[in-house]
């Protein structure tokens, strides 16, 4: 007998299942044999994975297993002892502070409680990047923050209020248009719907849908949602925390889709999802 939890039932869209993808020669993010160490702590070990242009991925696991720190090590924050991380060909670790900070204008992050600047009204939040990193006219800056924020589904009227004045949910959109802002081609989100009621957990879900659609972005998101992974990515890879693994033993214990995941037949990743069998 088998009880299956209700984000089974979620299925990404066909765009996002992994199927549509084209045959291409390379990735844009390819992971190699990464290995990360804090002081004697052993945090990622031979991790390995490549991410097409237009995949949606899920990265799931319980806490303690490295999901965070594998995202920060993906835009650069920290910096494998052994291994690399390729963004479009190029290798952070090799970059310089100038180059790396170049790169990270053509990744967009959605972090985990927005981490809005206080201090700036929404406007400037979402321009931000825009004033910093490009060229374009205070005219052409409102009118890309403008049409950002109607595309995350807030009224303009939002625009000159301070994040203190907005609820979680509008301030995760918020936080979805400026990382749109750069227009960029790899989007990271960590726990985009952690702290959310189910009902506002769905529109985020929604609006990463619609954001990959509208804009054919790669998305990498680390969640404990299941059922926001299932809805919105078509791939999940799943981490084990290394102390309880053996040193032969892979820390990615399972690279899928929704459904494969359904389907596993390893205790530890139905454990995790909560499936009896």
């Amino acid at each position: 007998m088998s009880i299956e939890p209700d984000f089974i039932e979620d299925s990404p869209p066909e765009i996002l299942s992994g199927q549509f993808l084209t045959e291409q020669e390379e990735p844009i993010l390819r992971i190699e044999n990464l290995n990360i160490r804090f002081g004697s702590n052993p945090v990622l070990r031979n991790i390995d994975f490549s991410v097409f242009k237009g995949e949606t991925v899920a990265v799931i696991g319980e806490s303690g297993c490295g999901k965070t720190v594998l995202l920060k090590t993906l835009i650069g924050l920290n910096k494998p002892n052994t291994g690399r991380i390729l963004f479009d060909g190029n290798d952070l670790k090799k970059l310089s502070y100038f180059d790396l900070a170049k790169i990270r204008t053509r990744y967009g992050f959605v972090f985990q409680q927005a981490a809005l600047f206080d201090s700036m009204t929404i406007r400037e939040n979402i321009a931000f990047a825009l004033v910093q990193h490009t060229n374009k006219s205070k005219k052409e800056i409102n009118e890309r923050t403008e049409r950002l924020v109607r595309e995350v589904g807030l009224s303009q009227q939002v625009l000159d209020k301070k994040p203190a004045e907005l609820s979680g949910g509008m301030r995760k959109r918020v936080g979805f248009a400026r990382a749109l802002a750069l227009e960029p081609e790899l989007i990271l989100y960590d726990e985009p719907t952690t702290g959310l009621d189910p009902i506002m957990s769905d529109v985020i879900d929604e609006l990463m849908i619609e954001t990959q659609t509208r804009y054919n972005v790669t998305s990498i998101m680390v969640t404990h949602d299941m059922k926001s992974a299932c809805k919105v990515a078509g791939r999940i890879i799943m981490l084990y925390p290394l102390a309880k693994l053996t040193e032969i033993e892979p820390q990615i214990i399972f690279d899928g889709t929704p459904e494969e995941i359904k389907n596993s037949t390893d205790q530890r990743v139905l454990q995790f999802l909560g499936i009896k069998k």
